[in-house]
């Protein structure tokens, strides 16, 4: 199985240290950020159950920030008569009071000793930023556990290498990126299905497993929709977006699917370098170059530009602009495997 590359994370300067996701790392003050939620859930798991190997009577409290108790986060910090280490988990810090903003800025003065405090920001608001602030400031002897949104193709793919890569599994590239299409519109799917097949597969994991577990979900996905209209095969995408569609998927992500692969195509038409070369300088892997030049065979830059204005289109209509959004899909798969301006 091939190593996945990953960019440099991009978050909010820090001077506290960095720690991943996968390998979360107990301090006095933990900051989860960002918005990916199975990340993040990994990562609160993960620091309780290094906490919890350390000392089996470890004690647990939730706190919701936006529903905050004032005296709440010194009297579950505070060292109880036995002394057991104590985990604080709170969430919502992104919707905190002004209570809970106040008492935990005191809180960075002076953290108790034997307590880990977990605060859950997902960043959808600036509420709190001072608080982030004061933490990432080093107050407080925390650490910052960033969980960025998963949404380019790579990232996803990259994802689920790694969850076969930590478990110490090996799946077949072809495998892997079956299972990342069949699953490209929620993340805890995937997640969920990766850990299945690592769970309930002895040896290495195939196509033909793949195919086993989730076939019907691969055949229906929204990139074999994508896949057969750039293609070409009118008669075999329209089929496949009906059997889509019956299946309960919706016209967004089947939209979302197709326009991603034409931008994929447009960025690499017209480039000769290697696909490799390529594909370090586009932030793609070498797969996905390769399967985007076979993609432009029968394209051409007339054509490929109107199929972009057809998705863009689309887009808008399935998001809301039009009262038929599977009419739009419909049209916008007919644009691409025609080739013709139909609907324009």
């Amino acid at each position: 199985m091939p190593a996945a590359r990953r960019p440099a994370a991009r978050g909010p300067k820090s001077a506290i240290p960095q720690v991943s996701w996968r390998r979360p790392q107990p301090a006095p003050l933990v900051l989860v950020s960002g918005p990916e939620e199975v990340c993040a859930e990994r990562a609160i798991a993960g620091v309780r159950d290094v906490l919890r190997a350390e000392d089996p009577s470890l004690e647990v409290s939730d706190v919701r920030a936006d529903d905050y108790a004032p005296g709440t986060l010194l009297s579950l910090t505070s060292p109880s008569l036995f002394g057991e280490p104590r985990l604080i988990r709170v969430s919502g810090v992104e919707k905190c009071s002004d209570a809970f903003l106040t008492e935990a800025l005191g809180y960075l003065e002076a953290p108790q000793e034997g307590a880990t405090v977990i605060l859950r920001h997902t960043g959808a608001t600036v509420r709190g930023k001072k608080l982030l602030d004061a933490v990432r400031s080093g107050r407080g002897g925390g650490v910052e556990i960033s969980c960025s949104a998963v949404k380019r193709d790579s990232d996803r793919f990259d994802f689920a290498a790694d969850e076969f890569r930590s478990a110490q599994r090996r799946i077949a590239p072809s495998a892997l990126r079956a299972l990342v299409s069949a699953f490209a519109d929620d993340l805890t799917e995937l997640a969920a299905a990766c850990q299945q097949l690592i769970s309930d597969v002895p040896g290495d994991i195939t196509d033909q497993v793949v195919e086993r577990y989730y076939g019907g979900r691969v055949e229906t996905s929204a990139f074999v929709v994508a896949d057969t209209a750039i293609a070409g095969r009118y008669g075999d995408a329209l089929v496949a977006l009906r059997h889509a569609l019956a299946s309960g998927a919706d016209p967004v992500p089947l939209v979302a699917a197709i326009a991603s692969k034409l931008r994929t195509m447009a960025r690499v038409a017209g480039h000769r370098e290697s696909s490799s070369a390529l594909a370090a300088r586009l932030g793609l892997k070498d797969w996905q170059v390769d399967r985007a030049r076979r993609d432009l065979s029968g394209w051409n830059e007339t054509t490929l530009g109107m199929a972009i204005q057809a998705a863009a289109r689309a887009d808008s209509e399935v998001k809301g602009a039009s009262r038929d959004p599977v009419f739009a899909v419909e049209r916008l798969v007919t644009v691409i495997a025609t080739r013709s301006p139909f609907g324009q």
